[in-house]
């Protein structure tokens, strides 16, 4: 009996750690991405000017006129 409440707890333990891990993991992965709709607004704050605020040919992506 003591030696299966030992492998329970020994079985707890491993269970809590792996969760946390996988917690922090998924925590740290989704704080160094960007959302695809994001995008944009990453690139003009990280390199200013490096996007124009609007389309200058008016054209949207699949380059069609934006009325």
């Amino acid at each position: 009996m003591e030696k299966q409440n030992r492998n329970r707890s020994i079985f707890i333990i491993v269970t809590i750690l792996f969760i946390t891990l996988f917690a922090y993991i998924s925590y740290d992965m989704s704080s160094r991405t960007t959302a695809p709709w994001n995008k944009p607004k990453q690139l003009n704050r990280a390199l200013p000017g490096a996007t124009p605020d609007a389309d200058s040919l008016l054209l949207d992506s699949l380059l069609e006129e934006v009325k």
